[in-house]
């Protein structure tokens, strides 16, 4: 299993962007699945978007045309670009990581980071 840690989370305003990164460490970065999940407190884990070795995207409905996914295998390196930000983008979000995965069930993924927490604000 790879090790995650997530970075780049933050205050922005209603209408910001913000870049989160997610770290890996341990070999074969470039055959996992990626995604990203977030919670809101209150609320259950929601799917953001996936990415997987071969670079294929998928987006959850709430962030498509505004989120962006993107991996740099050479830095072991996953990205969330998020654009037009809105408040009901509040939450922590969670990177995850997958051998034989990739996709909006957070339950199929084996490793996660710690979380970061972004905070937009009207």
């Amino acid at each position: 299993q790879v090790q995650l840690v997530e970075s780049g989370g933050g205050l922005v305003q209603a209408g910001g962007s913000l870049r989160l990164s997610c770290g890996a460490s341990g070999d074969s970065f470039s055959r996992y699945g990626m995604g990203w999940f977030r919670q809101a407190p209150g609320k259950e884990r929601e799917f953001v978007a996936a990415i997987s070795g071969s670079e294929i995207t998928l987006y959850g409905a709430s962030v498509k045309g505004r989120f962006t996914i993107s991996r740099d295998n050479a830095k072991k390196t996953v990205y969330l670009q998020m654009s037009s930000l809105k408040p009901e983008d509040t939450a922590v979000y969670y990177c995850a990581a997958d051998l034989s995965y990739y996709g909006s069930r957070w339950s199929a993924y084996a490793s996660w980071g710690q979380g970061t927490q972004v905070t937009v604000s009207a």
